[in-house]
């Protein structure tokens, strides 16, 4: 049965849907402004929004339309700030940030704070480019370059890339120049204090520290990451955890200057699977304990990781005299090429000009297993167990252990160390057999929904 529409009808309908939709519109842009203080008109080009056509509708919001220039020149980090509170004060939709690609953008040192009334996702597709000059960050925090704070269900992906410009940085390090003052130097993206965060399909390139960070946060889903800087980069760790729970990260390739991971205080359940690690440092919980500091690490897995060309392998460093303890950590299914120190505990790490002190307080180390490793060493001393003599490590667990170098026999070397080993080991195990540890200790790490 037909229904037949007059030229009339038809007129009165496409004019009701566009001043229903128009009248939507304005009322967010109405709101929007008023919560956030701006000015509608210079702010919030109509044009600039839009909103996508699934179930759960999307308020997306593209900078390029909010007047970024894109040219790496022009100072974009007001209208990226401007836009992110915009995002933040959507309440009845999720919001999407969208950094277009082909585009690169310069974006001084900004503060994305929370919290955020509804979802929040930021598309990179583009490039987001630090400036150059350490100079320009006198007038900023120089510890931070982007800074997510307090903010739940974030979503940072996109394809894009973001260059922290850190050459200048490097060349102004002590580790560079004995001459220079030992100084800190921005990390390039932190998340503090954030939860539910899904980190994907990003590229991070010559940060000027650390590329990575999460401090205090819950439930973070990181994966699809690509980490890049060069070897003598000082202090540029790819991923760096601290006082965290419940972190996954998978699917990543990083090379950098310093760890690909480091593990610090106070974090707990934490997951490391299928990434590929090097050149230069490794996989490291830690250090721990500095400055005579108490440190609580616990329930880590690193599992089905590759390294190549590293300075150490799967370590756990912790200095003399802190306190706490680091338990319940399985290293299991890695393969290594060429590493210098496969396997490594040591409880008198020192990274200081002078030498440290001997001190009797130390950050207990118990409950750790390496299994199925296999590989080659760079050196003759392929598996270091070196712990404290007040706070020896207890229930170790070596498993089907493999590791041979190209050039000559490997050895194990062992100082206060106790547990016990199953299958085949090589080097030896040179364990100490006082203690016992079951193979099977239980580490709890929740899997983070994708």
């Amino acid at each position: 049965m037909k229904t037949a529409s007059s030229p009339k009808t038809f007129s009165f309908c496409f004019k009701y849907s566009f001043l229903h939709v128009l009248f939507i519109i304005l009322y967010f842009l109405s709101n929007a402004a008023k919560s956030n203080g701006f000015d509608p008109i210079i702010q919030l080009p109509s044009s600039g929004l839009s909103r996508n056509s699934s179930r759960q509708k999307t308020v997306v919001l593209n900078i390029d339309k909010f007047g970024a220039k894109g040219d790496g020149i022009a100072d974009d980090s007001k209208i990226l700030q401007d836009v992110w509170k915009v995002a933040c004060s959507v309440s009845s939709s999720p919001a999407k940030i969208v950094i277009p690609s082909g585009n690169s953008y310069l974006v001084n040192p900004t503060n994305f704070g929370g919290p955020c009334k509804s979802n929040v996702t930021l598309r990179i597709s583009g490039t987001v480019v630090a400036p150059r000059d350490p100079e320009v960050w006198d007038a900023f925090d120089a510890l931070k370059w982007l800074y997510f704070h307090d903010v739940n269900d974030l979503t940072v992906e996109g394809g894009g890339v973001i260059n922290g410009m850190g050459e200048k940085w490097w060349d102004q390090s002590c580790k560079r120049n004995k001459s220079h003052p030992c100084t800190n130097a921005p990390r390039a993206i932190t998340f503090h204090k954030c939860n539910n965060l899904k980190i994907r399909d990003i590229t991070l390139v010559d940060s000027q520290k650390n590329h990575m960070v999460f401090t205090n946060c819950r439930h973070v889903a990181a994966s699809r990451l690509r980490v890049i800087a060069p070897s003598d980069s000082p202090n540029t760790d790819g991923v760096h955890i601290s006082e965290s729970t419940q972190v996954q990260l998978k699917d990543a390739t990083i090379a950098t200057g310093d760890d690909c991971v480091s593990i610090v205080s106070n974090s707990t359940r934490i997951s490391i699977s299928n990434v590929i690690c090097g050149p230069v440092h490794g996989i490291s919980i830690g250090s721990l304990g500095k400055s005579n500091s108490s440190a609580m690490v616990h329930d880590i897995v690193v599992d089905g990781v590759t390294l190549f060309d590293t300075e150490n392998g799967v370590r756990i460093k912790t200095w003399q005299g802190g306190s706490g303890y680091a338990q319940k950590i399985i290293f299991q299914n890695i393969l290594m090429h060429n590493v210098s120190h496969p396997i490594i505990i040591d409880q008198y790490y020192c990274d200081s000009s002078s030498p440290c002190a001997n001190q009797t307080s130390a950050v207990s180390i118990d409950s750790i297993s390496f299994r199925n490793i296999r590989g080659t060493s760079a050196t003759e001393e392929a598996i270091t167990l070196s712990c404290s003599e007040s706070h020896p490590c207890k229930r170790l667990y070596l498993e089907d252990i493999e590791l041979v170098s190209l050039s000559g026999n490997t050895k194990s070397f062992c100082w206060e160390a106790y547990g016990r080993s199953s299958g085949m080991i090589h080097p030896p195990s040179c364990l100490l057999s006082a203690e016992n540890v079951s193979p099977q200790h239980q580490v709890r790490v929740n899997k983070t929904a994708e």
